[in-house]
């Protein structure tokens, strides 16, 4: 299981996500964008061209920002993204 998570620390819905991914009890890598510039670039190319923070990948999956990765919980399917239950 590989998590990433590009992220900004004026961002909200940044921390939002991580606190969520740490009740979660899974590890994930952290690309702080505000502090390493050149890492907006590939967040862009890999999330196919989304410009704004979070975003957060599983297994190479784009799964979008905080509200698509909490739709994915609410729906009953992140947990098994994750190989949970």
């Amino acid at each position: 299981m590989k998590i990433d998570i590009y992220t900004s620390p004026l961002c909200g819905f940044c921390t939002v996500a991580k606190n969520f991914l740490i009740k979660k009890g899974v590890d994930f890598n952290e690309y702080d964008v505000l502090t390493e510039p050149s890492l907006k670039q590939i967040m862009i190319e890999r999330a196919n061209g989304s410009k704004t923070v979070p975003q957060i990948f599983i297994n190479q999956q784009h799964i979008g920002g905080w509200e698509q990765l909490f739709r994915l919980d609410q729906n009953g399917k992140l947990d098994k993204i994750l190989g949970k239950k």
